[in-house]
């Protein structure tokens, strides 16, 4: 992948305000899996949208000045990633925003390095304030990567296109690619090779959060030794977001991951039927879960389903679809 070299710290400013950037949740409104790949991802064919659920990343350069402009220091610059004390969040090691930091920095020739802090160096810091449920199958950690690939190649200067920042995304994670886009889009193969769709209007949906967590890896384990490969096209699914149906949309909802995820957990297939006998449209499991998502006929019925059901889960969010993509916010 060609990207233009030559990106500098010489004229950028240290401890400035940096960039900003706010990143919407994504959900799946349908998923089917194909199968198995040779490279151990699954075969998918899925139509994601984003939602009104964010996280910010704000992306700054510290450090001192003069010799902290300087190409030397700039090869030893680190990055730190600092939370809002989020609980479930992965290490700063392990946190995808980091490594979307460090894979850009390893791109442009701003090489970015994972160890300790260099007094002399600057460093690039991450601030993330979560608003996205963790680890709710809600592409949380994958919209942060996002961001924080869209925020640093606007703080290093980087000059890279979306295209570019798509593919570099596309080696970070499945959901990666789509959240740097955003809006609404069909994804094929693991995820990344994306179209986008047309959605005419929004919809209004109740995010119900699960007290207990389910780990992604298990879903698609049970998936593996309990399910086989489906056949369902999404063709109701988008004529649904072409026609602004939400009652057509609710009907057509659909997860291949949902007999997986209530055979780990059968309470999920409980509330799932809970909402719809309290007026939901339609209810899909939000990716590989817990998350339920309920869709309902405008932000009134929402409100009244929301409080309706709010004790039977963690979380009981009010948010519409869709919501964009990656915005840069004003300093």
């Amino acid at each position: 992948m060609p990207i233009r070299k030559g990106a500098t710290l010489r004229h950028l400013d240290l401890d400035g305000p940096g960039v900003r950037v706010r990143v919407p949740a994504k959900l799946n409104l349908f998923l089917a899996i194909r199968g198995r790949r040779p490279d151990g991802y699954h075969e998918l064919v899925t139509v994601f949208q984003t939602l009104s659920l964010f996280d910010e990343v704000r992306a700054r350069l510290s450090g001192p000045p003069g010799r902290g402009h300087h190409p030397a220091a700039r090869r030893r610059m680190s990055v730190e990633l600092r939370t809002n004390g989020a609980p479930g969040l992965p290490e700063p090691a392990d946190n995808l925003a980091v490594h979307a930091a460090l894979a850009l920095g390893r791109r442009t020739g701003l090489t970015a390095l994972d160890g300790p802090p260099d007094a002399e160096a600057p460093r690039t810091v991450l601030e993330l304030h979560k608003g996205i449920p963790v680890a709710g199958g809600m592409a949380g950690g994958s919209a942060d990567a996002a961001a924080t690939l869209v925020a640093l190649n606007a703080l290093w200067r980087c000059d890279l296109g979306r295209d570019d920042l798509r593919a570099l995304a596309a080696e970070l994670g499945s959901d990666v690619s789509f959240c740097v886009v955003g809006g609404t889009a069909l994804a094929t193969g693991r995820g990344t090779a994306l179209a986008q769709v047309l959605c005419r209007g929004s919809f209004s949906w109740v995010v119900c959060t699960a007290k207990e967590f389910l780990a992604t890896t298990q879903v698609y384990q049970a998936w593996d030794h309990h399910c086989e490969r489906s056949e369902i096209e999404p063709d109701a699914v988008l004529q649904a977001l072409r026609s602004q149906d939400a009652v057509a949309l609710g009907a057509a909802l659909h997860n291949d991951l949902e007999p997986a995820a209530f055979k780990l957990r059968p309470e999920l297939r409980a509330s799932k039927e809970a909402l719809i006998e309290a007026g939901a449209l339609g209810v899909v499991l939000s990716g590989s879960g817990p998350t339920l998502l309920a869709l309902c006929e405008d932000d009134a019925a929402a409100q009244d389903l929301a409080r309706r059901v709010r004790r039977d889960f963690g979380q009981t969010i009010v948010a519409q679809s869709p919501a964009g993509g990656p915005d840069r916010l004003l300093r």
